[in-house]
């Protein structure tokens, strides 16, 4: 009797769409029947959705600052020492590279920069560190930008400097027109720019002279030389002939100096420990939580997958059903997640701290999340293949 009930939905089976169709609209009724375990398992599927994007987009936030100036630099390639790992103070090179570079073919412009720390004196006494930057007039290669008061062209009156603004209280309530003492130097505050606060002090720049002059570079030297190419150039031919004449010098490209700069940071900083283990920490907790729900709601609901499995159910119909309850999961879980992230970037964000979220992170995080949904139903699935129809008539 048990053998030809169990036999006899085999002699013809359904069409494999009607059966999909079926094991889906059983698995979204299985869930929403318990609301309250499915509300459970929603929550750590969005625990892990913010969690992650909350460390990873401050990951590359914290990215984004430190080659924030070399993205907005302007500059195709750059000149520098051959010992330069990133982009910090470094020992000035011959400023004969200038003059190499701008009789090479190729090159539509070249500009000198000087980039090392300097100490600002604050009126109630005692120093702050800042980040000196020299750009030349008129063109600023180096910046500054996303200048919101004043403007850079005031670098180009005497002893004027631009500060950054999330840094005017601690540099002593620095406002347009305010006298400061930089390097043993009185200068005015000419502008103000918004978010260019790197991993340390913040950026503030002066014109090319006045910064040789407070920083006591010589004249026959420089940090680093910016280029420009004409529309066309081939940047790669560019290099080998700046460096074919001054075997010395280290010619880098825009992309070539960000990943210098991203290298360095990983390597040399905790930063891609500290958050990379917050993300796989958020991940391992939904991938928990999820997997504890779905063999939960399995053993609750027993009885039922065995009537499936009476009526002819086989145990991939039964995998269907708990797969579609793991995606539909994942769906809404990072549905809700991602919403949630983008409104707290949205609330946190300042010129110290902006939360990064591509939109490749996020189309990430939904496949991710699915993909980690359904591994975790690996284990209701596991239990299923246990389930008999007889024990409904038990």
């Amino acid at each position: 009797m048990s053998d030809l009930a169990f036999t006899a939905p085999k002699k013809a089976f359904a069409p494999a769409a009607i059966r999909w169709r079926t094991m889906i609209t059983i698995a979204w009724r299985m869930m929403f029947h318990n609301k309250l375990k499915m509300l459970g398992t929603l929550i750590g599927v969005v625990f892990a959705v913010v969690l992650s994007n909350q460390q990873a987009g401050t990951f590359m936030g914290l990215i984004k600052k430190n080659t924030m100036f070399v993205d907005y630099s302007g500059a195709d390639l750059w000149i520098v020492s051959p010992s330069t790992l990133t982009l910090q103070a470094t020992k000035p090179m011959g400023i004969s590279a200038l003059y190499t570079a701008r009789a090479t073919r190729g090159v539509a412009w070249a500009e000198p920069l000087l980039y090392a720390g300097a100490a600002i004196q604050l009126p109630a006494g005692g120093t702050e560190p800042i980040q000196f930057v020299g750009t030349s007039a008129p063109r600023f290669a180096g910046g500054p930008w996303n200048v919101v008061a004043g403007s850079r062209e005031s670098l180009m009156r005497p002893n004027t400097m631009i500060f950054e603004d999330s840094e005017r209280e601690r540099l002593g309530g620095l406002n347009l027109g305010s006298v400061r003492e930089v390097n043993g130097t009185k200068v005015q505050v000419g502008g103000i720019t918004w978010g260019l606060l790197p991993f340390g002090p913040s950026f503030a720049f002066a014109e090319y002279e006045l910064a040789r002059r407070m920083l006591r570079v010589d004249q026959d030297q420089t940090h680093f030389v910016l280029l420009g190419l004409e529309p066309g150039a081939d940047p790669e031919a560019v290099k080998k002939a700046i460096m074919s004449r001054a075997p010395e010098l280290k010619v880098v490209g825009r992309e070539e100096f960000r990943g210098m700069i991203i290298s360095f940071l990983l390597r040399r900083s905790p930063i891609g420990i500290t958050f990379g283990t917050s993300t796989v920490f958020a991940l391992i907790v939904g991938f928990v939580i999820v997997s504890l729900s779905m063999f939960s709601a399995v053993v609750d609901n027993i009885r039922e997958f065995g009537t499936l499995k009476a009526i002819g159910a086989t145990n991939g119909d039964l995998a269907k059903i708990v797969v579609t309850q793991s995606i539909t999961f994942a769906l809404m879980g990072s549905l809700l997640g991602l919403a949630a992230i983008t409104r707290i970037a949205a609330a946190i964000r300042s010129p110290k701290l902006a939360v990064q979220l591509p939109p490749q992170m996020l189309l990430g995080t939904t496949v991710v999340m699915i993909l980690m949904c359904v591994a975790a139903s690996s284990l209701a699935i596991l239990r299923l293949r246990k389930v008999e129809p007889g024990m409904v008539f038990r």
